[in-house]
């Protein structure tokens, strides 16, 4: 197996994003090959042993390492200006090996209380139940972070921009003050992609993805994957994924590669059509607000737009009349589909207070922002003539 032609680190983004990380076989095949094995063979058993004690390269088991899973790796690493990068089954198992792999009983995590509803259960309930204490603040406000940090402060997590309310951490201050205490910063960088934001460059040590979003971005695959440096990944994180088996399948391994190529110019068509939308909704009747980070009235659109390359594909909505009024607008779209997820080619439209965010109790939900009225849009490729329409229609307006 041979490595593409080229010096990848010379290569500008979009090249990485294509051919980044290929291998290709005897076979010499353009589309990279898809290795459907769950283990390997070896020549004779002074490989195998040398493999084992890894005095060797090679593969040794799929739950260790595949092919098709170490391009996936090499080309988003790559893309995220990262050492090295490994894959696992979903964007959660991602965010619970990052975790596990750098704290123990006794520590202690900050993270922003604004994030996804399993987030938040990882974070304030299960680490708890294995001795790790947690605080949870509002990322927007730096007093707060250094306000929650203890003596035992191991780990500092956020999602930015935040799921659903767009809420924007500023990562270089909160690098900064995990970096002071000894602390490691974790970020679930999903809302802006590694197109529009690298935590990494801000000072955050770990960045973790759903690639399921828009990294599959067609709504086919379940995958995660973790981001870091090569001590990190080696020493910590290998042999928790190693030992406990969130293991990226191949196959989809396989599917996120050929995504990559099209990440670019999948998130570009789907951030301009959302800032596009987002403009339009400011001000209509029916919607008392409209949430999106490179809005002039969103609060904290100065930090953002210092942050990312573009505002994102997310629009938050607040739509009059509650949770019937927020279900009349679901009910009368015919374009966006309803669904929890996001990222896709597709449009979608849900609604976070009954579906990713249903198990918070309402006091949670109402410390966050998130009322019955919330809609989340994810927008997607479609015409935006086509999806403003659309929008029109569940407003009454057409």
């Amino acid at each position: 197996m041979t490595q593409d032609k080229g010096n990848a680190a010379q290569w500008r983004p979009a090249t990485r994003l294509v051919r980044g990380g290929t291998r290709r076989s005897h076979f010499g095949e353009t589309s990279e090959a898809l290795y459907l094995s769950s283990g390997f063979v070896y020549e004779n058993a002074e490989t195998a042993e040398a493999r084992f004690l890894g005095e060797s390269d090679g593969f040794v088991y799929s739950r260790f390492g595949n092919p098709s899973v170490a391009m996936f790796e090499q080309r988003l690493a790559l893309f995220e200006g990262a050492e090295a990068c490994r894959g696992t089954a979903s964007g959660m198992a991602a965010v619970t090996a990052a975790l596990l792999s750098i704290l123990k009983a006794g520590d202690h995590v900050v993270a922003a209380r604004a994030m996804f509803g399993s987030c938040n259960y990882v974070i304030a309930v299960l680490l708890p139940r294995f001795g790790v204490e947690s605080t949870l603040v509002d990322g927007r406000d730096l007093a707060a972070w250094r306000r929650a940090m203890r003596p035992n402060t191991r780990a500092l997590f956020a999602e930015t921009p935040s799921n659903p309310m767009l809420e924007i951490v500023d990562l270089r201050a909160v690098a900064t003050l995990a970096r002071e205490a000894g602390a490691r910063l974790v970020i679930d960088n999903v809302f802006a992609t590694p197109l529009l934001q690298r935590p990494l460059e801000f000072g955050a040590d770990i960045v973790v993805y759903s690639a399921t979003k828009h990294i599959d971005g067609q709504g086919r695959c379940l995958g995660g994957a973790i981001l870091g440096s090569a001590q990190y990944v080696m020493d910590e994180l290998t042999p928790i994924l190693r030992n406990t088996g969130p293991s990226l399948s191949p196959f989809n391994a396989w599917v996120l590669l050929k995504s990559l190529e099209t990440l670019e110019l999948r998130v570009t068509r789907m951030c301009d059509n959302a800032a596009t939308l987002a403009g339009r909704l400011v001000g209509r009747r029916g919607i008392e607000r409209v949430l999106y980070p490179f809005l002039d009235s969103h609060s904290q659109v100065a930090l953002a737009r210092r942050q990312m390359g573009a505002g994102g594909s997310i629009i938050t909505l607040e739509i009059e009349g509650g949770k019937a009024g927020a279900f009349r607008f679901l009910n009368r779209l015919r374009l966006f589909d309803i669904s929890n997820n996001l990222g896709d080619a597709k449009s979608l439209v849900t609604h976070p207070a009954t579906t990713t965010h249903q198990r918070l109790t309402p006091a949670e939900r109402a410390e966050l922002g998130i009322t019955d009225g919330l809609v989340r849009l994810s927008i997607g490729l479609e015409d935006v003539d086509d999806l403003g329409d659309d929008l029109n229609v569940a407003q009454g307006d057409a």
